[in-house]
């Protein structure tokens, strides 16, 4: 059975299977080696830094394979877009924020616009965008996602009803082939994993969190604001984050507002990551982290997964 869909076709590549732009750790080698596999590879350009972008672009841009770049819309300015245009993705990925201002540069460079989603009104959105691919995210995502967002199983096919005939992308709660084939009997094109690449040899990520994120239970992650607030970040307050727990979230679950207007607690955040009691970062992790326990080559394991979506697919059909 071969895995052929409006996205493969769409993007030349051989599996219905993308990279999610994870900001920092989707670099140049990840995103490079889910090419090579067969998949989509998405570079996390997250707020647009020109240093990032010029060191990572130039290895995934190097395979002559379809490629793409993601970025937080809210957090970029044109001449970010501009800039990674140059360098020739086959895609632009824009979440997060209003992608308006930042469609005509994407459009007028030849590359498909990728618009991610949280609800359906963001889906109607995207449609009248004129997005070539919308992404679909439900809340077992890990990383930032929509406060009123809802889970994936019944979110994909409403998306897809929606947005129809425009290609849509199943995202959140993904992290094997038996997702990508859950996705694909949704109405879903293809999947965006996020997670199960950030446990890859090439993701940019320091190997305390790899092992979080294999050593990690669904049941350890958790949604919140907190961390966001505790850490100074600019995030909009309408997108929590999913990660792995944390000795702040228990310190203040419930308690956004009062962490917010603490500057000392704040400060004392900076002082905690200083001395090595927290990590720098929250650990990014999504629901589907249970089925996270090795860290093999990003291109072996795009393999892998089409494999087992294909087998799943098969034996679900009974042939």
């Amino acid at each position: 059975m071969a895995l052929s869909t409006a996205f493969t076709e769409m993007l030349g590549v051989r599996h219905p299977i993308a990279l999610a732009p994870m900001g920092g750790s989707a670099g140049g080698a990840l995103a490079a080696a889910v090419c090579r596999g067969g998949g989509l590879g998405l570079l996390g350009g997250g707020y647009g830094d020109a240093a990032w972008l010029a060191r990572e672009a130039p290895i995934v841009a190097g395979t002559g394979l379809p490629w793409g770049i993601g970025f937080l819309t809210w957090a970029i300015d044109a001449t970010a877009v501009e800039r990674a245009l140059e360098y020739g993705p086959r895609a632009v990925m824009l979440s997060f924020g209003d992608p308006s201002p930042y469609t005509k540069s994407v459009r007028d460079a030849g590359a498909l616009l990728m618009l991610q989603v949280t609800g359906l009104e963001e889906a109607r959105r995207a449609v009248d965008l004129g997005a070539d691919l919308i992404v679909a995210q439900g809340t077992e995502a890990g990383g930032h996602g929509g406060q009123d967002g809802r889970s994936t199983l019944p979110f994909v096919p409403a998306v897809v009803d929606l947005v129809a005939p425009v290609p849509v992308l199943a995202a959140g709660g993904i992290a094997d082939g038996r997702g990508v084939a859950a996705a694909l009997a949704l109405g879903a094109a293809g999947a965006l994993v996020g997670t199960r690449f950030q446990a890859t040899a090439e993701a940019l990520v320091d190997p305390s969190v790899t092992q979080a994120i294999v050593e990690g239970r669904g049941q350890d992650t958790e949604r919140s604001r907190v961390l966001d607030i505790a850490r100074g970040s600019a995030w909009p307050r309408e997108y929590p984050a999913r990660t792995l727990g944390h000795p702040y979230l228990d310190r203040w679950r419930g308690r956004e507002d009062e962490l917010a207007a603490d500057s000392r607690a704040r400060q004392d955040y900076q002082d905690d990551v200083a001395r090595g009691a927290i990590p720098p970062l929250p650990v990014w992790a999504g629901e589907a982290v249970d089925l996270i326990s090795d860290v093999p080559s990003a291109l072996d394991l795009v393999v892998a997964m089409a494999a087992q979506a294909e087998e799943s697919l098969t034996r679900a059909l009974g042939r």
